[in-house]
């Protein structure tokens, strides 16, 4: 909606206001002008249902206004005496209309000195669950919000499993876009497995001051700008959502506004400038390790190494041990018995299973592993006498293609050698031509909003012919640390200001193999209690959080057991 539509929109819901509730003013000891002046009429009404001023803070908030609407509805009706949980229901079912009854009735009669508590259990319950959710989705909406790493692209800087606070004050947070959305959800309700909220109304994008701006190398969650998904990991028609409804991504960021970024053989610059990465992280990069007389899958297990699969020989397989085999094993091989072959990932087939099915099963003895590394790993990998070489995957033939952005030929760019590619500045202006236009034109379209045509020998943006475009948000470039599992920016290009969502500091919890069943959990006590960011090794602290509520849970029990004597004194 555009700024004229909602001003008509609040116009008309002003003038509503004042026809349904006039005479209640009046009724209620004020005049019947004070019900049309909007916000003063506001501040009125919560006099009149004797409840605080800073409610009105609440029915500007987005989301949070829709519980308020309804609890106000409510307080309107028990004001004047309508009491019944038919009156309620229906003043909720009829979004409030059902007050126009009240308003136009013969002699509405205000009740002054109502009691404001619940006069039922279930009320009084229901009334802490309302404001429980008002507090949590104010917390969730603008302050903190959960999120689990459901996937590996950032590996080993976070890992599949950890649990993130998700700062929204640090860049600022977003003001949600979308009006009408079922609270603390994102984009579908869990159980009923539909969506959470309505397409319209939109309000205009907004971002309150934040304590910091998005350095090179952050770590940040955003709103994925390719997202045409309905639920991750689910293959079906696309669909379009509202930004804040988007898929949330997490990413490092390595390129910001105004930088020139290029990546040559898988190492990312930026201005000519070889990116300097923080302490923590731990970028990785596909790996073929050699040698001739095979490579032993409990060597590099025993050496800290993970990323790489095993694969096993089964000469008496049947459909029932294979089931109960299935949950470990990532793919298989063979047709027959005597040639049946699967593979697992770095934690292999369980031996106690192994024995239990009576299976004979070995391990076949590698000349080559492909794995995961970061370039560290793979320089003590290859210092190993019983290795040959190994060498790090990097793909330098270049082929034009539309796989990776801007996913137009004749661009030619891959994973490891890519660009170099100017990154969008607000208020910065570039020229344009035929040749870079395809890697601005989803910024000029899609993210600010205008139309583009091209002719044989024009561009026309807004029906104008042009050579230049000055931007109206800054961009950002973000890439997983897992170099070559990472779906980011190098498919599906910049991320808009507007998309950004917040800044991952703390790792709560953290679950090794959260995918796996939850009989194969395995709690990282080393990544529990734990920062994000920083210098240095990363330090738990959750012993001195345990010490803490040990000592405060003490102090507690020690004033009671007091408190108890001095009552028996």
């Amino acid at each position: 909606m555009t700024i004229s539509q909602w001003l008509l929109f609040i116009l008309l819901v002003q003038g509503i206001h004042f026809l349904g509730t006039w005479k209640l003013y009046v009724a209620a000891g004020y005049k019947a002008w004070q019900a049309a002046v909007p916000v003063y009429n506001a501040l009125i009404l919560m006099k009149i249902i004797r409840r605080p001023k800073w409610w009105v803070i609440l029915l500007f908030v987005p989301t949070i206004n829709l519980i308020m609407f309804g609890v106000i509805w409510v307080e309107i009706m028990r004001s004047f005496g309508r009491n019944t949980a038919k009156d309620t229901l229906l003043v909720l079912i009829t979004f409030g209309f059902y007050i126009c009854t009240l308003n136009y009735s013969k002699n509405p009669k205000y009740i002054s000195d109502r009691s404001l508590k619940p006069r039922t259990n279930f009320g009084e319950t229901v009334s802490s669950i309302l404001f429980a959710v008002v507090a949590a989705t104010l917390v969730h909406n603008y302050f903190i919000q959960p999120y689990i790493i459901p996937t590996g692209s950032l590996e080993k800087s976070l890992l599949i499993g950890d649990f993130l606070f998700v700062s929204k004050f640090h860049y600022g947070a977003r003001v949600p876009m979308t009006e009408v959305s079922f609270p603390m959800v994102h984009d579908t309700i869990p159980v009923l497995k539909v969506r959470s909220y309505l397409k319209q109304p939109q309000l205009p994008y907004l971002r309150l001051p934040g304590l910091e701006k998005i350095k090179r190398n952050d770590i940040v969650v955003f709103s994925w700008p390719a997202d045409t998904v309905r639920k991750f990991f689910v293959r079906e028609k696309g669909v379009r959502k509202p930004i804040d409804k988007k898929s949330n991504y997490v990413k490092r960021c390595v390129g910001v506004p105004g930088d020139s970024l290029q990546i040559i053989d898988g190492i990312v610059y930026h201005n000519n400038e070889k990116n300097l990465l923080p302490d923590r992280a731990r970028v990785q990069y596909s790996y073929t390790a050699y040698a001739e007389k095979g490579i032993s899958s409990r060597k590099l297990a025993g050496l800290g190494y993970r990323d790489f699969y095993r694969r096993y020989k089964i000469d008496n397989i049947t459909e029932s041990t294979y089931q109960q085999i299935l949950p470990y094993v990532v793919g298989s091989s063979g047709r027959s018995r005597e040639n049946f072959l699967v593979i697992t990932n770095h934690n292999g087939l369980p031996e106690d299973l192994v024995r239990k099915l009576g299976l004979r099963v070995s391990e076949l003895l590698e000349t080559k592993k492909e794995m995961v590394l970061t370039l560290k790993e793979g320089e003590l990998l290859a210092q190993q006498p019983w290795i040959d070489s190994v060498q790090r995957k990097i793909a330098r033939q270049k082929t034009p293609n539309e796989s990776l952005f801007p996913n137009k030929l004749p661009f030619d760019w891959n994973e490891d050698n890519f660009g170099p590619i100017y990154i969008p500045k607000k208020g910065a202006t570039i020229q344009l031509t035929k040749d870079n236009l395809p890697i601005y034109k989803k910024v000029i379209q899609e993210y600010e909003k205008n139309t583009l045509e091209t002719t044989l020998d024009a561009i026309l943006i807004n029906g104008q012919k042009t050579d230049s475009y000055t931007f109206k948000q800054d961009y950002y470039w973000m890439m997983g640390d897992n170099r070559h599992r990472s779906e980011d920016s190098r498919y599906w290009g910049f991320v808009p200001e507007d998309h950004i969502v917040g800044k991952p500091i703390f790792i709560w919890f953290s679950i090794d193999g959260i995918n796996d069943g939850i009989k194969n959990w395995r709690i990282r006590w080393d990544r529990v209690f734990t920062t994000v960011g920083g210098a240095g090794e990363r330090t738990s602290y959750f012993p001195h959080f345990a010490i803490f509520v040990v000592l405060w849970q003490t102090f507690v029990i020690i004033r009671r057991k007091r408190k108890a004597k001095a009552v028996k004194k």
